[in-house]
Formats: structure tokens, C-alpha cells, sequence
């Protein structure tokens, strides 16, 4: 195959783990005929964003250029392109590529392909090194890989969608989480305000669990029908073996067995945050009930986008905190800190 030409994009890079992003110029593929090349409009800012440029999950290759929750506007495509033509507002989440052929992508289920392609940090089979994100002006993706944006959304709410948005639907779509169900969201960041808006359109009767006492208004506003103080446990006690379904989106360090002994029989404890170090799960607080333990990563390509017409349908965005590029390390410092509601989303022609 003969390698793409490339050409020149303004971008914001980290250079080393230790180094702050910074502005940067990076090279993008020329459209092939199976390509869409987007003019990024918005690009969400993921905790995963700055394991990744801080290296913290090791192996980044440098420069790292994060982002993967894009919005952006179709600039040209590649002459077999048929889904999208230039002008349409557009997304492309964690997943640029996968081998295609695999049991797992003939299933719609691409996240779980022994190769596929991330957003950034992967192999770029084009042009070689590692694949770069978001935080750019442009971005080249196959055709496959792009997803439709209904006209209805703010695409700067939207974009936190591609990443937040699919971590917390799809867990509860394999579930079938419904009307008649009690459903508990444990944290209320950038996932866990994406599970209650969830919950609560899917119909469940959905109980938001969380360590601080004043997130409750915030809660009830974003479709809570109740709010529990996980520390407090008498409120705790009130609805053990009560849950049909639990998410549990925070990535600190925190007790499991609390949140499996509030579950009925049958009832199920699904993990979408990844604390650094494995937690303990007790033997009784799953065979005494037949109580089920178990994680959840993203969505394949179909349910991204089955995800994004629901919201369409349903009028759900992420709450977001605009920014400008130059801001992105003092927004990485305030995301440590938790102080945002509930998503930083840049705005990209700040760029420019």
C-alpha cells in the first residue's frame, strides 16, 4: 500500500510526562477514498486524556496529542465515502480503526478487537508512530469509524458523548435497564451525571450514591428520584438487597461488598471506573443472592451511534464547562480536583 501523503495541523502536545501540553504542529494524512477529513469543532477532555500524556497507564509514545470525544465538521472525503459529505457535523470517539474481520467486529462490537485502533496512543498504520488525538485542528478517520451527530444536540454538549455518553449507556442497554427497576449510580463526575440522565430515560427509579452531602440538589436536578450518603450507614442500610442494578463509575478506592449487599437476588454490580489498584470482592456478598460482579468499556460502532440518536430523541447532553486549548493544563489540575460539572469541553478554534 502506498503511504498517504501527509500534511500539517496545529495541535497541543505533551512532549514528555512530565511537561505540560503545549502548542505543537502534527502531520495528518491526506484523505484516501475511504476517508473523512473533519475540521474539529469541540474535543471533550477524559480523565483518560491526562493518564495518557502523563503516562500514567505507561507505554505513551511521545509526542502524545489526547482527545477523544470529537465533534467536528466534514471538510472533504474520500471518493468511496457514502454516509458523509462535506458540511455534516460529525463525531469520532476512543476507536479510529479495527481489523474488521475478527468474531468481535462482526458483532458491532469493535471495542473488544485484539487490534483495534485507538483515538491516540495506538499504531498509525498511515503514517507511521502513534495515533493523535483530539486536541488538533483536523483530523483524517475512515469512513466506518465516523459517526452522525443529530441536529438537534449542541455539539459542544454532545461531545463528551463519545466517550462519557457510551461508558455509561451501554452497560445499562445490555442490562436492559427499564421501567419497574431500581437503579443505583454510584458518583456523580463525568460519568456517573451521564448514568443518572441514562437511568432515568430508560424509566428506572434511579438512587444516586455519593460521598458528599451537597451534590444531592445537583442529583435530583440531573433525574435522581433519591440521593444516598455512602457514608452514612443507616441510609446505606435502608436498601440493602433492594437493587436490581448498580453502576459504579468512580475510580478511587472504595468497598464493593457495600454496594453488592444492596443488590436483590440476581441483581448486578457493573464497574465502569478503573481504580488503580484491584479491589476486594468478599465470597458471600455475591453466592449469598447469586448476585453478579462485572465491568464495562465503551460501545462498539452501532451502539455509539444507537446511543447518540437515543440522546437526539431524548434531548440528552453532558453538562460542560467550555474552555479555550491554552487552558488545558490548569483544567487537567482542576480535573484531579474534581472541580467541574460534570465535563471540560474545548472549544477548538481557540486553537487557531
Amino acid at each position: 500500500m502506498n503511504k498517504p501523503r501527509a500534511y500539517s495541523v496545529k495541535a497541543y502536545s505533551a512532549t514528555t510526562a512530565k511537561s505540560p501540553l503545549a502548542a505543537a504542529v502534527i502531520s495528518r494524512r491526506e484523505p484516501t477514498a475511504t476517508d473523512v477529513q473533519l475540521e474539529i469543532l469541540y474535543c471533550g477532555v477524559c480523565h483518560s486524556d491526562l493518564h495518557f500524556a502523563r503516562n500514567e497507564w505507561h507505554g505513551t509514545v511521545y509526542p502524545a496529542v489526547p482527545g477523544h470525544e470529537i465533534i467536528g465538521r466534514v471538510k472533504a472525503v474520500g471518493s468511496a465515502v457514502t454516509k458523509f459529505k462535506a458540511g455534516d457535523v460529525v463525531g469520532v470517539g476512543c476507536l479510529v480503526d479495527s481489523c474488521r474481520t475478527c468474531p468481535e467486529c462482526r458483532a458491532g462490537l469493535e471495542q473488544f478487537c485484539p487490534d483495534w485502533v485507538g483515538t491516540y496512543g495506538a499504531t498509525d498504520k498511515h503514517l507511521g508512530g502513534g495515533t493523535l488525538g483530539g486536541y488538533s485542528q483536523e483530523i483524517v478517520v475512515t469512513e466506518e469509524f465516523v459517526l452522525r451527530i443529530p441536529a438537534n444536540l449542541n455539539p459542544a454538549a454532545t461531545a463528551p458523548l463519545l466517550c462519557a455518553g457510551i461508558t455509561t449507556y451501554s452497560p445499562l442497554r445490555r442490562w436492559k435497564v427499564g421501567p419497574g427497576q431500581k437503579v443505583g449510580i454510584v458518583g456523580l463526575g463525568g460519568l456517573g451525571h451521564m448514568g443518572v440522565k441514562f437511568a432515568r430515560a430508560f424509566g428506572a427509579h434511579v438512587v444516586l450514591f455519593t460521598t458528599s452531602p451537597g451534590k444531592a440538589a445537583d442529583a435530583q436536578r440531573l433525574g435522581a428520584h433519591e440521593v444516598v450518603v455512602s457514608k452514612d450507614a443507616a441510609q446505606m442500610a435502608a436498601h440493602a438487597g433492594s437493587f436490581d442494578f448498580i453502576l459504579d463509575t468512580v475510580s478511587a478506592a472504595h468497598d464493593l461488598n457495600a454496594y453488592l449487599n444492596l443488590l436483590r437476588r440476581d441483581g448486578n454490580l457493573v464497574l465502569v471506573g478503573a481504580p488503580e489498584n484491584p479491589l476486594p470482592v468478599a465470597p458471600f456478598s455475591v453466592i449469598m443472592r447469586r448476585r453478579s460482579f462485572s465491568g464495562s468499556i465503551i460501545g462498539g460502532l452501532p451502539e455509539t451511534q444507537e446511543m447518540l440518536d437515543f440522546c437526539g430523541t431524548h434531548n440528552i447532553t453532558s453538562d460542560i464547562e467550555l474552555i479555550r486549548m491554552d487552558q488545558i493544563n490548569e483544567a487537567y489540575e482542576r480535573m484531579l480536583k474534581s472541580d467541574v460539572k460534570y465535563r471540560f469541553v474545548i472549544e477548538m478554534a481557540s486553537l487557531k
